[in-house]
């Protein structure tokens, strides 16, 4: 076999020393300014696979014969790294946008790279993709890998619509573009230059500070950069673009002058490059009376507490004032919170880059920042937390509060934070343990779709019949065994004859077992189940081959940069004991006659020369195949024929009168390749019969002529649609906000992996848990908790959630007997678009000013509904109590503390 790089093969060490070698460097911890790779998920876990990485990869254990491949590991071997996958276009091999750690990709440090390079090699043409790792944070240090670079689109000032896009690092300094835009437009060193972003259509801000980075500017995706070049009398010549009034902008929310007054708060947020997370958050904030009000009357300034410990020196509270009186002044009908977005990354790493958040997730920061930032206790008291031991709720309840109280104290507790009653009781000695926690937010669970909707499509084993797509219902957390058990009622092909399989880039990616969950199957997989014959009970032996297509080309290059796989692989099952060159490539033709046309004259003219017959004009030098083919004759006919090894109907029969007939010249070889199908492992030698492992992979090489002549791509994709594809799909259930409400109150028992230590057994059990809610607060804010992660599993729950507009009556949910009214209107909703990880947020707010509805998507602002507001897309909800002022403190008489709703 070639070698997938220049003496890769001979240097590429066993897969247990690779293992030993890379396992140390993979766990290297990240350090700024280092270079790390990425590689495609895809590749890496096949690579693991090999090697045995992992506990569950080693093949010594568990059963082999449960395997769905060979048990050696020779079809397990990656070949040359390939990370096609993560390139949006493959041309300029620029990433696609979305992509996520450990699902899509992986990050190898510069040693580990090199090594994979030198074992296995690259796809040719490939460039590497490396990223540095960048620092990020003020207080913690926090290191991560920047996958994605900003990009800036350069100019001078000279001629602005000369534009040309560069990118750059986060921590690159504005030094460092400087020095770029010098290169680009040929201005010389000894020139004097300034530089300007353009964040809106008219407005400028001077990047005086050279050695302040890119992130800390505030520099944003797809900003323009522009840079002036200074006259020869030493005059600055951008006066008449750039000057605005009599000076310079330097205002980072200015936007631009309107001639109009637009209504305060109707004022729109610009999108920095996949922020609209932070401005649907910021909207549901900006119209949450009591906490506008409190900023716009300058409350705040007397609170700011910047000696905190737990905050951020009252910047994070400064940054938000301005932006909400910007946003208030009347003044701007958008505005871009540049600096405001500047302050969040700094303090919280995690939102400084510009990839899609969460927007309840920066919700929750920007609450608990406010709050420390303006939190009046100025030295927090050490408070013991004393356990309930059968006093009453009520008195436990208030102890609770005023603890709370006793150490946070701000505009925030006063307005968002409620209290849960939390209860524990041990199955064993049926100890009761009653707390009290405060919340900010409510996170409700969805009830959970007990089925799935899954779109397969069934590859028949006869070989005239057209793929058909099917739509089958299975359990959520049903297994494979459950899919083909649906599918087999549909479609009538017995289940046990299928074998369900994930098909990527014209291979199979995964062979699943019977016994694997469904949950290992995502939405975006293509799911290819295929028909084929299982052993029979005389036992004969049937080996399942996977198939796959490659065109060899005429580059003399490595073996591997000389095919390309194309078309649909198959599953054809072979009796052992008919193994040989000849047979396969009998029932190889007979299963692609469909779509692979022979000229009559060369169908069923026999063979002169039963000796050898390679078709190999187009192979690759050094992978010619010999072919000597064997007579299989009458006998091996009998001995099919008495052998019955399949139940299902038209089930194809591995005879056919190729076998006694074959054609005079061969269209395709054969490879035995690994199961990517991009390496082989080696060549198929003749012999009496081969010995192949269950699902080994064989290539069936073609030339570009013969493909282009004999292959038809049409009817080779060509499938039919079942009924059931056809069907409308019903209609998704409702759900109503109260069945939330009451599924977050269900008593439910602790996980195995979750239990609590009964103080009285001295030893962790598995408890009831139950949550109450004891108080509510003045705002509430409900989680719809759409999102669900496992190591698997990344999906959004898009169940219709009713929620009433107006009265909502939460009193029943309270457990506090002395507790008043609870009564909520609805002011504001986030809403989420798309599926996780990627789509739109946007929200519904209500205007204080006039009591109307407005929908606000990024910068544009317009006037909505009330029955366009409860959609799927709800995610995170704000309700405004009535008549709060009338209610105090949980369990506590007004005179005697403070009340949550006093404010």
């Amino acid at each position: 076999m070639a070698a997938a790089a220049a003496g890769g093969e001979r240097a590429r060490p066993d897969p247990a020393e690779q293992r030993a070698e890379l396992g140390p460097l993979l766990a290297t911890a990240l350090r700024p300014g280092e270079s790390w790779y990425l590689v495609e998920s895809r590749w890496f876990k096949q690579w693991k696979k090999y090697v045995g990485f992992d506990s569950w990869d080693m093949f010594g254990s568990g059963d082999p014969n449960l395997f769905p491949g060979p048990v050696d590991n020779a079809g397990l071997f990656p070949g040359p790294i390939d990370n096609s996958g993560l390139f949006g276009d493959p041309e300029s091999q620029s990433l696609k946008e979305h992509l996520i750690d450990e699902l899509d990709y992986v990050l190898v440090p510069t040693e580990a790279w090199n090594k994979l390079v030198a074992w296995y090699g690259c796809i040719d043409g490939q460039q590497p993709i490396v990223r540095k790792v960048v620092e990020y944070g003020l207080f913690v240090k926090h290191y991560k890998v920047e996958v994605y670079l900003l990009e800036l689109k350069l100019c001078e000032s000279s001629d602005p619509s000369n534009v040309i896009s560069c990118h750059f690092s986060k921590a690159d300094t504005v030094a460092t573009i400087e020095k770029e835009m010098r290169k680009l437009f040929n201005i010389p060193a000894e020139k004097e230059t300034r530089l300007w972003n353009r964040y809106m259509s008219n407005t400028y801000e001077q990047l005086s500070k050279l050695d302040s980075t890119v992130q800390d500017s505030g520099l944003y995706q797809g900003q323009v950069v522009l840079i002036e070049v200074k006259n020869e009398d030493g005059t600055w010549p951008g006066h008449h673009c750039l000057a605005k009034g009599s000076g310079f902008v330097c205002n980072s929310y200015n936007c631009r002058d309107t001639a109009s007054l637009s209504q305060p708060g109707l004022c729109g947020l610009s999108n920095l490059g996949n922020t609209c997370f932070m401005n649907s958050a910021l909207q549901c904030l900006s119209n949450t009376p009591p906490l506008t009000d409190y900023f716009l009357e300058d409350k705040y300034e007397a609170e700011i507490n910047q000696n905190n410990p737990l905050g951020m020196r009252g910047e994070i509270a400064e940054a938000y004032a301005d932006l909400i009186k910007q946003m208030w002044s009347g003044r701007q009908s958008h505005v871009a919170p540049r600096m405001f977005k500047t302050q969040v990354g700094r303090f919280a790493p995690q939102f400084s880059g510009y990839q899609q958040q969460d927007s309840q997730e920066l919700l929750a920061f920007l609450l608990d920042g406010l709050h420390e930032d303006l939190n009046r206790v100025k030295k927090k008291p050490y408070l013991e937390l004393k356990d309930a031991n059968g006093r009453p709720d009520s008195e436990v309840a208030k102890e609770a509060w005023e603890n709370h109280r006793l150490r946070n104290d701000s505009i925030i507790v006063d307005i968002f934070h409620g209290l849960f009653k939390s209860t524990l009781v041990c199955p064993k000695c049926s100890k009761v343990s009653v707390t009290f926690d405060p919340f900010c937010y409510l996170t409700l669970p969805l009830p959970l779709r007990r089925d799935r909707l899954m779109e397969v499509t069934l590859v028949y084993a006869d070989p005239q019949r057209r793929p058909v797509q099917y739509r089958v219902v299975v359990p959520m957390m049903g297994a494979i065994s459950d899919l083909c058990e649906s599918l087999s009622k549909l479609s009538g092909v017995p289940a046990e004859n299928m074998v369900v399989t994930d098909v990527y880039n014209h291979r199979f990616h995964k062979i699943f077992q019977m016994d694997e969950g469904l949950n290992h199957i995502m939405p975006k997989d293509d799911i290819f189940v295929y028909e084929v014959c299982k052993p029979s009970e005389d036992g004969s032996e049937y080996v399942t081959l996977s198939i796959y297509f490659r065109e060899k080309t005429m580059r003399q290059s490595s073996n591997t940069s000389g095919t390309v796989l194309f078309g649909q692989p198959l599953l054809i099952s072979v009796p052992k004991h008919r193994l040989t060159v000849d047979h396969l490539y009998s029932v190889v033709l007979e299963q692609i006659s469909r779509y692979v046309k022979l000229p009559l004259a060369e169908e069923y003219s026999p063979c002169p020369d039963r000796g050898t017959c390679n078709g190999s004009n187009g192979v690759v030098e050094g992978d010619i195949e010999e072919m000597e083919h064997q007579d299989s004759g009458e006998e091996g006919k009998e001995k099919l024929t008495e052998a019955d090894p399949c139940h299902s109907e038209g089930c194809m029969q591995v005879e056919s009168a190729r076998d006694l007939q074959p054609c005079k010249k061969q269209h395709f070889t054969f490879s035995l390749v690994n199961s990517s199908g991009t390496s082989e492992i080696n060549s198929i030698v003749e012999g009496k019969i081969l010995k192949l492992n269950a699902f080994a992979a064989v290539a069936i090489d073609w030339d570009s002529e013969t493909r282009r002549l004999l292959y038809d791509e049409q009817e080779a994709q060509a499938f039919e649609k079942h009924g059931s594809m056809l069907q409308p799909q019903k209609k998704k259930a409702v759900v109503a906000l109260r069945d939330c409400i009451e599924l977050f109150t269900t008593m439910e028992t602790l996980g195995e992996h979750d239990p609590w230590y009964c103080p009285n057994c001295k030893k962790h059990q598995q408890a009831t848990k139950k949550f109450d809610l004891w108080s509510l607060p003045r705002i509430l804010v409900v989680h719809l908790k759409r999102f669900s992660y496992s190591r698997y599993w990344r999906d959004k729950l898009d169940t219709v959630v009713e929620f009433p507009i107006r009265g909502l009556n939460m009193s029943e949910f309270v457990c506090d007997p002395r507790a008043g009214s609870y009564v909520y209107d609805l002011i504001a909703v986030s809403n989420h678009y798309g599926a996780m990880g990627v789509g739109h947020y946007t929200a519904y707010a209500k205007n204080k000013m006039n009591d109307k509805w407005y929908y606000f998507d990024d910068s544009s602002v317009s006037v909505a509904s009330e029955d366009q507001i409860v959609t799927k897309a709800a995610y995170v909800l704000f309700y405004q109590r009535r008549n709060s002022e009338e209610h105090s403190a949980p369990s506590a008489p007004q005179e005697e503390c403070d009340g949550m709703d006093t404010n």
